[in-house]
């Protein structure tokens, strides 16, 4: 069983840095290891961002992910992925961008697992999940726990949308839970292909509210 948590001091943050290290240089090789001689990465978007983290029962992080805030300044996706002409954004103020997900290596455990935990059915758009227990194994319960203490500090601080720069799995993932991104941009080379995404938390709940209740409540209730 996990445990989610929001992180804030520094000292803090040191497992979630270690846990990006792993995977976004070691793993996937999207930054380069030699520019991190303490093993820990982290950013200047880190400083404007509220950290989140899923802790194992033996206390390791098991996955983690931020919200890089507005604070007047360029979201992440902006400088690298930007979107289409035309896009209207949001009042920034009322913005954040989801960014810098990453799961342990042990909670991808099946054959096909992306580095998010979600398997290469999902990704095809094949998934199916039966009932009873080997439903809830396959269920994606972590990346869904933390992006729900992203969503609660979302709404707590007056956070209505949320962009993301995100690969086509994970977006499917969260469309099979009624949880929407709309693309606002082309695809892009940004930590691989990915393409630039807003969500409206407000539709969100709208769509949750009719469709899978007991997950809004889960989202907005549960522990």
């Amino acid at each position: 069983m996990e445990t989610f948590e929001v992180y804030s001091q520094a000292a803090e943050l040191v497992d979630i840095y270690a846990l990006r290290y792993q995977v976004y240089c070691l793993e996937r090789g999207f930054l380069p290891a030699s520019r991190y001689p303490a093993r820990l990465e982290s950013d200047g978007f880190d400083r404007r961002s509220a950290h989140f983290a899923a802790r194992s029962s033996n206390g390791l992080v098991a996955g983690t992910v931020r919200l890089v805030l507005s604070k007047g300044e360029p979201f992440p996706f902006e400088l690298h992925c930007p979107p289409e002409e035309g896009f209207k954004r949001p009042p920034p103020e009322e913005c954040a961008e989801v960014s810098r997900l990453a799961v342990r290596r042990d909670y991808r455990r099946r054959t096909g697992d992306t580095f998010y935990g979600v398997n290469a059915r999902v990704r095809r758009g094949r998934a199916h999940e039966p009932d009873g227990s080997e439903r809830r194994e396959r269920s994606p319960l972590l990346v869904l726990g933390l992006y729900r203490e992203a969503y609660r500090f979302s709404r707590a601080n007056g956070i209505r949308y949320w962009y993301a720069a995100m690969e086509r799995s994970l977006v499917r993932m969260l469309a099979r839970h009624d949880f929407d991104f709309m693309p606002i941009g082309p695809e892009c080379d940004y930590y691989g292909p990915v393409t630039p995404y807003v969500a409206d938390l407000a539709k969100v709940e709208r769509k949750l509210r009719k469709s899978k209740p007991e997950l809004l409540e889960w989202f907005q209730h549960g522990a």
